[in-house]
């Protein structure tokens, strides 16, 4: 073996840290000729958050230039997974090659045509034998840059002894702020729609996005799930007059802010646009009246400037009410527990996306985006997320084609004990639920849904 393969070791890097520093800062970086003042670490570039950023190329007639991500993953970790956010990354960021490595493989990228081609595949052993071949590629110097490609601005480093300041932001037209709205839908039930849109709404609004969740289901678990249900019969009921329906039904009445109520499942508080019990009966109403699938979508355009997200929960059918929250919306979050039943729906959910996209083509709009499979309610023993996850996960991604997101939400106990929380008052019960946020901030569950949030806001800008 080369001599300089003493100078990495892959079995001492036995997490994502330990690949960072042990692999990245203080063997790959200098052999491919970066020096510290040319490359950043954990950085904050617009809406993204990136390991390493590195300056590699020689530019004729323009000052150095943003060329080369590096992204370390978790030994254990498949790099497969991380692909589509790799490419996301390069095609926001105008960058041209990405460097994926979870220690024991190592792989380069070139971001051609908005497609990543594989330029070079090495296992994490061979890389010093293989150092000529990734210094040609991403080596400090290496990369020619055509004049009429325009310099990418500075990023915001962000370090212990440096906190976060944006020295130069990207150009207007990627950082305009623009509503995203999201739905998040499966046709089948019992996912964990319901936990994921109030829990991934927190996390948004801790990060100070201004959020408004709207409720699409007739089941009405969001509304309940938000906080918005403390009565106790229908004579005290305040969500029947005011609801998602009349949004829905009324060209010139409900607006959006004449029916959004402040939630209190969450701090800060978040709008939400509630669903009723009633929706049900409303249904044949709806399909008679085509005005109303699009109506939803006309009220939110009349918003825009109001929230940064909107976060719509649907039923699990192929019915009026899941056809108008996708048309409304711009991308698509699948929570799904990967179990038969959820993954033969998948075939259902496509072709429902299927004719929803012509539909919208001949309303001008683009085809909503995929997100892609959120694996939710997935058991926590070892011996499943070790042996059979893998296998459901891929079975997603090959019979089914639908992209994984990289968050896994685990089913534990503090996420339903958050939804089930009550307060006593007198004799009464009183529903109180809070977000996983409010009630355990410090949880396991709490960290995937901030996982989780984080994903999100990168792959859609926020």
């Amino acid at each position: 073996m080369n001599e300089a393969a003493q100078f990495y070791n892959p079995e001492q890097c036995r997490n994502e840290a330990e690949v960072e520093s042990k692999f990245i800062v203080q063997y790959l970086l200098p052999s491919l000729g970066y020096p510290p003042e040319s490359w950043h670490q954990e950085i904050t570039f617009g809406a993204f958050r990136l390991d390493f950023l590195a300056i590699a190329g020689n530019v004729i007639g323009k000052s150095d230039q943003l060329q080369v991500i590096f992204e370390a993953k978790h030994p254990n970790q498949n790099l497969d997974r991380h692909r589509r956010k790799l490419r996301h990354y390069l095609s926001s960021l105008g960058v041209r090659y990405g460097v994926l490595t979870n220690g024991k493989m190592l792989r380069v990228y070139e971001l051609v045509a908005e497609e990543l081609e594989l330029r070079l595949q090495v296992p994490g052993r061979e890389v010093p034998m293989h150092l000529d071949q990734l210094r040609q590629l991403v080596g400090k110097g290496s990369i020619e840059v055509l004049p009429d490609q325009d310099a990418t601005p500075e990023p915001a480093i962000v370090t212990p002894d440096h906190p976060t300041t944006l020295v130069q932001s990207l150009s207007s037209s990627s950082t305009e702020k623009t509503m995203k709205v999201i739905a998040v839908y499966h046709n089948k039930g019992g996912v964990g729609k319901t936990t994921t849109v109030i829990n991934l709404a927190a996390g948004l609004c801790k990060k100070g996005k201004r959020v408004l969740v709207i409720d699409l289901d007739s089941q009405a678990n969001t509304t309940f799930a938000t906080g918005l249900v403390k009565f106790q019969d229908e004579s005290a009921d305040n969500i029947k007059d005011r609801n998602i329906y009349h949004v829905i039904i009324e060209r010139n009445k409900f607006t959006i802010p004449e029916v959004v109520q402040k939630s209190s499942f969450t701090f800060p508080a978040v709008d939400v646009i509630p669903s009723h019990i009633s929706l049900t009966t409303k249904e044949a109403e709806l399909n008679d009246s085509p005005q109303a699938q699009t109506r939803l979508l006309s009220k939110l355009n009349e918003v825009r400037d109001h929230y940064d997200v909107v976060i719509i929960d649907t039923p699990p059918s192929l019915n009026i009410f899941a056809r108008i929250a996708l048309l409304a919306s711009d991308y698509l979050l699948i929570p799904s527990d990967l179990r038969p039943f959820a993954n033969e729906g998948l075939n259902n959910v496509r072709t429902f996306l299927e004719g929803l996209n012509e539909f919208r083509e001949m309303m001008n709009r683009q085809p909503i985006e995929v997100l892609g499979v959120l694996a939710s309610k997935v058991s926590t023993i070892d011996k499943f997320i070790k042996h059979t996850l893998p296998k459901m996960e891929k079975l997603v991604e090959e019979r089914y084609q639908f992209p994984l997101l990289n968050t896994r939400i685990y089913e534990r106990r503090d996420l339903s004990a958050a939804l089930e929380r009550v307060v006593e008052l007198g004799d009464l019960d009183i529903p109180d639920p809070q977000s996983i946020f409010d009630y355990k901030p410090h949880s396991a569950s709490a960290e995937e849904f901030e996982a989780l949030t984080k994903e999100i806001m990168t792959m859609t800008g926020l």
